[in-house]
């Protein structure tokens, strides 16, 4: 799941400025500075969804939810590519092992990594091109992270499902939790499809097309709906949010 603006959505009355890593080395977050939260206008849509019993019911048993934004830049995207398919918990490790091993963390030192030193980290095969094709482009400046930042929702997503590797989950996860966008749906999730399941509560897990049709009721706010669902989906099995290397959270000036 995903637990693995200037878009189409709401924005919060004031935009944080947040620290990017970019394409180069990212800054650490202050342990002292307040966590910054995913989407923008969190709050505002919390109150926005509160009045429906579905997500009143949510607060009430699972609290607000508090996923922490990441940094836009190549070191959160690249995490991304090493979620798919496994655990967040999993990814992290990788993330951690190739940090040690990758100084900066950013694409000119990654396209050093030879094949072994990949494997080692856990990257498969098919994982290692498609770091090296995000790599590139970052390095040829066919992706601009300032400016997918400022790019429209429908632009933004586009543009990063134009890169291998990256399909429409990932690019809608980056926009939720790189971008802050809040109206972003990512119906292909797992963790959303099976919290909308229990929670409306439905006879069967949705499909992904399924899913999307019942997320329109709840625009322009349909990522802090997710982010309910997804607070439910954790609680009901005891869980929290996960906890990402330090360096990928985002952190407010």
């Amino acid at each position: 799941m995903g637990v693995t603006s200037a878009g189409t959505g709401p924005r919060a009355s004031r935009r944080p400025i947040l620290k990017s890593d970019a394409g180069g080395t990212p800054a650490f977050p202050d342990a002292a500075a307040e966590p910054v939260y995913a989407p923008q206008g969190l709050e505002e849509g919390i109150e926005a969804l509160a009045g429906e019993p579905v997500f009143r019911a949510i607060i009430h048993r699972a609290g607000a939810p508090r996923f922490r934004r990441r940094r836009n830049g190549f070191g959160t995207l690249l995490h991304i590519i090493l979620e798919q398919q496994v655990s967040i918990d999993a990814a992290a490790a990788m993330h951690r092992r190739l940090s040690g091993l990758c100084r900066p963390l950013a694409p000119g030192p990654f396209l050093t990594l030879d094949d072994a030193i990949l494997r080692s980290c856990g990257f498969s095969r098919q994982k290692a091109a498609y770091g090296r094709g995000l790599a590139q482009a970052v390095e040829s400046g066919t992706l601009d992270f300032e400016q997918l930042d400022s790019a429209p929702d429908e632009a933004a997503l586009a543009e990063l499902v134009a890169l291998k590797g990256i399909g429409r989950w990932s690019a809608e996860i980056y926009l939720i939790f790189a971008l802050g966008r809040a109206d972003i749906w990512p119906a292909a999730d797992l963790g959303l499809q099976l919290g909308v399941m229990e929670c409306l509560p439905l006879d069967s897990r949705p499909d992904e097309r399924a899913l999307r049709e019942i997320g329109e009721q709840w625009r322009p706010w349909r990522t802090v709906a997710a982010c309910l669902f997804w607070q439910s989906y954790l609680h009901a099995r005891n869980r929290a949010a996960p906890i990402l290397p330090p360096e990928l959270y985002a952190s407010a000036d």
